[in-house]
């Protein structure tokens, strides 16, 4: 039993922490937040649980591994500071705001002998090796992914406010927040793109409402959508020379068809998790206690794919984080 502690008080936090608990694989024993009285009231569902309002102190405290959940801008300095005092280190993806501070965490991790795991729920959907598998003797001819979907913050950002999700100083924006999702996707079946560009509708501080993207591959092209004032419901495609494989979407796959060029349809065998986050908790958990260095090689060499072409993507479309201004 892995003991847990969490940093972040809103809602994802709770999906985080029912997943793990409904693994079987951790007990939540610690949290942190700048106000004990928020801490307090994140943690009254819980029980037997330790709180902090300083960093220094939790992270002495006696617990094996924390999901960060706080900010996208605040990961970094709560991960290093985490990974330094000995602590394994769950992030909420994003898991940094630029490539370089993934890299220069995978050094701390290993100087600590630690895992770094970057919380993005839908690479590790066994759907996913399902789907690759069917792929491996087609010819791919590009891809359409998108994750778009009208966030709860809008009604504030509408009435002057500025949202964490809508900030630059706190590394906003949805390319970062529901983006990922599409380019893990990518990365995950098809690898490394070459290069990448993104076109967005932006607020005035450059944070991206929704855009679209294009992922270049030698021999075809992906194309990435993702919005956050805007909720799209197609389906995500992928071409092949012998037909189109349809998704429900691109995260919690419930639906993958193939129909041929001829109207014929094969339906792969998805098994849908109870949880969202159900496959990522076992897998990290699963890392931690039973180490396969080779696949977890392969995880950090996917998030550091992942977040140059966010960085790459970023810089096409002019976004810039408040720290780079």
């Amino acid at each position: 039993m892995l003991k847990l502690g969490v940093i972040g008080t809103g809602a994802i936090s709770h999906h985080f922490i029912e997943a793990a608990h409904t693994s079987g694989e951790y007990q939540l024993v610690a949290i942190y937040s700048r106000k004990l009285e928020t801490a307090a009231t994140f943690a009254s569902r819980y029980q037997n649980i330790q709180l902090f309002d300083q960093l220094e102190v939790f992270f002495k405290s006696s617990f094996d591994l924390v999901y960060i959940a706080s900010p996208n801008s605040l990961h970094f300095a709560q991960a290093k500071a985490a990974l330094s005092a000995g602590k394994h280190v769950i992030l909420e993806k994003p898991a940094v705001s630029q490539p370089q501070e993934w890299f220069d965490l995978i050094q701390t991790a290993e100087k600590n002998n630690c895992f770094i795991f970057e919380a993005a729920r839908n690479y590790h959907e066994k759907a996913f090796t399902t789907i690759k598998n069917f792929l491996a003797d087609k010819q791919v001819l590009g891809a359409d992914f998108n994750y778009a979907k009208y966030s709860s913050k809008m009604p504030d950002l509408l009435a002057g406010q500025t949202p964490n999700v809508f900030s630059d100083r706190f590394a906003g924006g949805a390319l970062m927040d529901l983006g990922i999702y599409p380019l893990y996707a990518a990365v995950r079946l098809f690898g490394k793109a070459n290069d990448a560009t993104y076109h967005a509708q932006q607020l005035d501080n450059s944070i991206d409402l929704n855009g679209d993207g294009i992922l270049f591959y030698p021999d075809y092209q992906v194309h990435i959508k993702a919005g956050k004032n805007i909720t799209s419901n197609l389906p995500c495609e992928i071409y092949t020379t012998d037909g189109t494989l349809t998704l429900n979407t691109i995260e919690h796959i419930r639906s993958a068809i193939f129909t041929d060029h001829q109207g014929n349809q094969v339906q792969l065998p998805i098994q849908q998790a109870p949880h969202t986050m159900t496959e990522e908790v076992a897998a990290f958990a699963h890392m931690i206690q039973q180490p396969d260095l080779n696949l977890y090689q392969t995880w950090l060499y996917d998030a550091g794919s992942v977040h140059e072409l966010l960085y790459t993507m970023r810089q096409t479309a002019g976004i810039r984080f408040e720290a780079e201004k």
